[in-house]
């Protein structure tokens, strides 16, 4: 699908999608290499920057908001121009919306601050990190939820919300890593294109991406911290249970003991035979049985 925003001198076109005659019409309405119009109908498994004449090709891997698929990164591709910026992508994108929405009602105002291309991508990609850190602040929250729950005595439980969200925080991490080589790379290719004064928004988007991989770090000490602390309870709980699973062993024994002296076939044992015979074993073993876990109970093994 294929819609157009236009701000002035500026056109935005977001395809999402795209057909192989939409990618056909822009080719000709923008002049675009034929291996880029090649390229924005298919995934690409590598980011990428490139120059290509007087357009900028920049393939960007964003991690997956939460509304997403199951895929842990969202492409865009992103091509560049003086009075254009086209974006292709293959999943529904929040932040894209987003930005839509703020491009219109600028249009309608007459309130447009970009002068290029380069200008509609910062700001789209500035959005972007930007819900990203949003995304950020529900991961920190989520991990306040299962520290919570750890301390309520959940702690078994949490051993799976922990691997849950160590799982997004590491795809959110990896989705980010390539960006800021990316970024210093764009830096030159557009530089030439849009002046030496963009290098001021690249470095800002630079800036942008540093604070949410900055989160990221912060968030992912957070849960180790956590799966430490987890880990820790759910250890002591263990042992506790094995204590006194051995100290009921400990207890059983001796009985176990006092029933097979006298359930041996032998002739002439004590008390067999007697009157209560049966009440005086039990009662031995109910001593025994007692004076074990007295002992027990004084040197706090239970």
């Amino acid at each position: 699908m294929l819609t157009r925003y236009v701000e002035r001198d500026l056109t935005w076109i977001d395809l999402a999608s795209p057909t192989p005659s939409e990618v056909k019409s822009l080719m000709k309405e923008f002049d675009l290499d034929p291996l880029i119009a090649e390229e924005l109908l298919s995934r690409s498994f590598r980011p990428k920057v490139e120059r290509k004449g007087e357009h900028v090709y920049v393939i960007l891997h964003f991690p997956s908001m939460r509304t997403s698929g199951e895929r842990p990164e969202q492409e865009i591709d992103f091509v560049i121009g003086k009075n254009f910026l086209i974006t292709a992508r293959y999943e529904s994108i929040d932040p894209l919306h987003t930005f839509a929405r703020a491009f219109e009602v600028n249009a309608v105002l007459g309130r447009g601050h970009a002068r290029h291309g380069g200008h509609l991508f910062v700001g789209l990609v500035r959005d972007i990190y930007q819900s990203l850190s949003y995304e950020c602040d529900g991961i920190r929250r989520r991990l306040q939820d299962i520290e919570d729950k750890i301390f309520k005595g959940d702690e078994r439980s949490m051993v799976v919300e922990l691997s849950m969200v160590g799982r997004l925080i590491h795809d959110f991490r990896q989705g980010l890593l390539p960006h800021q080589e990316m970024l210093s790379s764009l830096e030159p290719a557009a530089g030439r294109l849009f002046g030496p004064e963009f290098g001021y928004y690249v470095r800002e988007l630079i800036g942008a991406q540093e604070r949410v991989s900055r989160a990221l770090e912060n968030l992912r000490d957070s849960l180790g911290e956590l799966r430490a602390t987890n880990d820790s309870l759910l250890n002591t709980k263990q042992n506790e249970i094995m204590k006194t699973l051995t100290v009921l062993a400990f207890v059983f024994l001796p009985l176990s003991f006092i029933a097979g002296i006298f359930g041996m076939n032998s002739d002439h044992i004590p008390i067999i035979g007697y009157k209560y015979d049966f009440w005086i074993i039990v009662g031995l073993m109910a001593l025994v049985a007692g004076g074990c876990f007295v002992y027990f109970k004084r040197k706090d093994w239970l």
